[in-house]
């Protein structure tokens, strides 16, 4: 449950970044195969696996992500009573005034989804030259108007968790969630402390690029990079393949999991909810396959201690997070 909200998610979800987003995807990294038909397709996939939870941003694609679940939502109404949708406010520096801009932003968002409200709403990122109380008093504006169920941020650290946490307490509002880049190359939420804070407040980590943008798929190596501008999460190839092997061994003592599905279990068992992309219904089913099992406490060491000299690489993460999360 998505704190104070009755917006009940799944334990994984469905990042929606590459969804008509091709001039961030573009120069080669684009998945020329990817189309309005496989995205649909991802959709239904998803939902009928139980992955409801989709999040999506006003950036991603200016705005053309959400236009497509906006489509999707109403072409296929059976489907859309059973998802959650969340979005997000970019609060760009210039936007000094964000309690308009904000109210602004967020009404074309609904209007791209096709929704009166929206179950997520959540701060992209701590850049706005405003404090955290004048971004917590537009929220709780969206929310007092019926805009939004539940309030959340995006790539906040552990110290700007705890003060917005606050701000938004003092108007009456809980922060229910913080989009972050986490994963088995990506660790530095869990050994900063960010992930044990969300547990302490009650703030549910949402974890983006899960699999490292498909470095955890067993599919790339150090004779076949992944293409294109996936240099966003990159790492040395050889952590890569270390942590992979690890990820098969455990993955065929699963019924013959693979790599990525250990891997998005591997994020459930520290109490994050994964949401990795998918591009179409192979790609969705794939992805569920990480649910109905469970990692031992063993398999989660030794994961652990394959990831253990990779667990930082936070450089620039502030000045690219817009593109993501």
């Amino acid at each position: 449950m998505l704190a104070g909200s009755d917006v009940k998610i799944p334990v994984l979800g469905v990042g929606t970044w590459a969804w008509g987003d091709r001039s961030t995807w573009g120069m080669g990294g684009y998945d020329a195969a990817l189309s309005e038909g496989s995205i649909a397709d991802a959709w239904a996939a998803s939902i009928d696996a139980g992955v409801t939870f989709f999040d999506t941003a006003e950036v991603y694609g200016g705005g053309r992500s959400e236009s497509i679940i906006g489509q999707l939502l109403a072409d296929d109404p059976e489907r859309a009573a059973k998802v959650q949708i969340a979005t997000k406010f970019i609060p760009m520096p210039w936007k000094v005034d964000v309690r308009r801009s904000l109210m602004s932003s967020l009404r074309a968002s609904l209007d791209r989804l096709g929704l009166p409200a929206v179950d997520l709403y959540q701060i992209h990122g701590p850049i706005s030259l405003r404090g955290h109380g004048a971004l917590a008093d537009a929220l709780a504006d969206a929310h007092a108007a019926g805009l939004v169920r539940a309030v959340g941020v995006s790539n906040y650290s552990e110290r700007e968790t705890r003060a917005m946490a606050r701000a938004l307490e003092e108007r009456g509002l809980k922060l229910a969630t913080n989009q972050i880049e986490f994963s088995l190359l990506r660790r530095i939420p869990e050994t900063s402390g960010l992930l044990s804070a969300c547990a302490e407040l009650g703030v549910i980590p949402l974890a983006y690029s899960p699999i490292g943008q498909g470095r955890l798929t067993g599919k790339y190596h150090a004779g076949n990079l992944p293409p294109g501008r996936r240099n966003f999460s990159n790492h040395p190839m050889e952590v890569v393949e270390r942590v992979v092997a690890v990820l098969r061994r455990i993955g065929e003592a699963h019924d013959g999991r693979t790599p990525s599905q250990v891997a998005l279990r591997w994020i459930m068992a520290k109490g994050a909810v994964p949401i990795p992309g998918a591009k179409n219904a192979d790609q969705a089913a794939a992805n569920a396959g990480a649910l109905g099992w469970e990692l031992t406490a063993e398999e989660v060491a030794d994961l652990d201690r394959a990831a253990l000299s990779r667990v930082g690489g936070v450089a620039g993460l502030k000045t690219r997070f817009w593109q993501h999360g």
